[in-house]
């Protein structure tokens, strides 16, 4: 069962974090990109319907990539089980 959600990101924060390197055996600095995004609650029709499914929650997800999420702008979150 597939479930969809939509969601909209209200903030994306750099935070200096580490990788590993494998070629040289040690740490390196990047820089993640977290986005925090919350159910959509109003503006449209397609939005409060969503709202009324999913009222609540967060989703917190973090890249290397800076402009993968941005604020303010929505987005479908789709849940599809894993075997």
């Amino acid at each position: 069962m597939k479930t969809r959600c939509k969601m909209i990101c209200r903030e994306v924060a750099a935070n200096a974090s580490t990788k590993w390197n494998p070629d040289v055996k040690t740490q390196e600095p990047v820089v993640l990109y977290t986005a925090r995004l919350y159910p959509v609650s109003d503006g449209s029709a397609e939005n409060k319907a969503f709202f009324a499914a999913t009222p609540c929650g967060s989703v917190e997800l973090s890249t290397m990539m800076e402009k993968h999420f941005e604020p303010g702008k929505s987005y479908y979150l789709d849940f599809t089980p894993a075997d």
